[in-house]
């Protein structure tokens, strides 16, 4: 190259790199999407070399991930755009593409292996969510709501809402709502039928849904996305606060509070260590905006205006001069479980009334609860301990949250918030909560 044009050489090598950028974004695989229920022992594969490890609640769920549910066991995945998958005991699901199109439209691939599913699909426009069953796939455009069991050789496809087409060894077969179909998958045949056999988990599904249509519909206009808004309507309230904004606080806070209280460091390849909160609430207000302290007012979560990324830990705002977020752990791999409980303490207990557990378990990337060394801090005495851990059977949270559980129902006000003497319940649910003795009310990485 002569000298004359050999200033053409760092555009032309800037004009490469953005190319290549385009080119590797235009399919990209960063999606995360929720695991947004946990009942009983609900184990995960992450794709990272550790085999399935305990579940629990709101870990995210990242591409090439498995689940299983063991007996009596429940789970749900909370998708972008509000769409979930519900699994039933004795299921197990695997997740090999979340990718994200150059046009902003999300492409999702889920294979079921065994077991029972139910999924509802929202179908926003340019969203693709294809499932597959044994040697079957159905490819989803427009919203649907469908049941899938394989059980052996034998699948069993309901569709209760929408119009689904599969394709497969049987050739293209279209089932229609409140149709079914009988997929013969040694022999390649299906078999139509014109009615809707029941499953006992069709109430279970049912119920589901009818707490998401009711407290997604409260008010999400602050979010772009789907997933955690119906959590953030039933467990807490927003409001306009002056000089602050729209600001989000759970119900049933106390003084002692603040929002790390319960959760855990978990380390994810490629991402490092991604804070994972023990609330039912606790998805969209870590993983978007910031926690701000408002004097006198407590902790509150702003959702802010940047929904580009999600953070992998705590965005904090105006902390009070106590505070002291836990760290993650100095090692890569390692996983932490935090509980840092605010007591209610008679006037002879030391004055430094918050008790912290901190579990440790080195050398391991496992998501459960680790089984390490066990470091009580602070001067609280020993009875005082009511920390509880995030088992993936019942997510037991002591304060400012509660269990995320089915079956269960909650008071609420007319207003579909959380009323102590309220009269009415939303018999539907299944979300329960507990007092919390705990008032109202750093900065964390993003990427695409």
């Amino acid at each position: 190259m002569s000298t004359r044009n050999s200033w053409l050489l760092p555009f032309a090598l800037a004009a490469s790199i953005c190319l290549l950028t385009v080119s590797s974004l235009a399919d990209s695989q960063a999606r995360i999407v929720r695991l947004s229920l946990v009942d009983g022992e609900v184990q995960i594969d992450r794709n990272a070399g550790q085999g399935f490890e305990q579940a629990f609640l709101n870990l995210p769920i990242t591409q090439g991930a498995k689940l299983r549910t063991g007996p009596g066991a429940r789970a749900e995945v909370e998708f972008e755009d509000g769409s979930t998958l519900r699994m039933t005991p004795g299921t197990v699901v695997e997740f090999p593409g979340l990718a994200l199109h150059d046009s902003g439209a999300r492409a999702s691939s889920v294979n079921l292996q065994q077991g029972t599913a139910y999924l509802n699909f929202k179908g926003r426009k340019g969203e693709e969510f294809a499932l597959g069953f044994g040697s079957e796939k159905l490819a989803l455009t427009r919203p649907a709501h469908l049941r899938v069991e394989l059980k052996d050789t034998t699948a069993t496809l309901a569709v209760f809402k929408g119009d689904v087409d599969v394709e497969g060894p049987s050739g293209r077969v279209e089932v229609e709502k409140k149709r079914s179909a009988i997929f013969d998958l040694a022999e390649g045949r299906s078999t139509l039928a014109n009615n809707l056999e029941p499953d006992p988990y069709d109430d279970w599904d049912k119920q589901q849904d009818q707490y998401q249509q009711r407290y997604s519909l409260a008010s999400n206009s602050f979010s772009p996305y789907g997933y955690g808004t119906s959590d953030l309507n039933y467990y807490g309230s927003f409001y306009n606060l002056p000089g602050y904004g729209l600001m989000w606080q759970p119900y049933l806070v106390g003084a002692g509070w603040d929002p790390f209280m319960n959760g855990a460091w978990m380390w994810y390849p490629g991402s490092g260590y991604t804070w994972v909160s023990a609330y039912p609430w606790g998805w969209m207000p870590y993983r978007y905006g910031s926690w701000v302290f408002v004097p006198s007012g407590g902790w509150f979560w702003q959702p802010g205006s940047t929904w580009a990324g999600w953070n992998t830990g705590p965005h904090i705002v105006n902390a009070p001069p106590s505070f002291a977020v836990a760290k993650p752990p100095a090692r890569p791999g390692q996983s932490l479980v935090v509980n840092r409980i605010a007591l209610p303490m008679p006037a002879w207990a030391p004055q430094d009334h918050v008790q912290n557990r901190l579990e440790i378990r080195g050398d391991s990337a496992s998501l459960g609860i680790p089984r390490g060394s066990v470091r009580n801090l602070g001067r609280v005495a020993q009875q005082f301990d009511r920390t509880a851990g995030l088992a993936g059977g019942t997510t037991r949270v002591p304060l400012g949250g509660s269990a995320h559980r089915s079956g269960d129902s909650r008071v609420v006000a007319p207003g579909g918030g959380f009323s102590p003497h309220a009269s009415s319940t939303v018999g539907a649910t299944s979300r329960m909560s507990a007092p919390a003795h705990s008032s109202h009310g750093s900065n964390g990485s993003s990427h695409k």
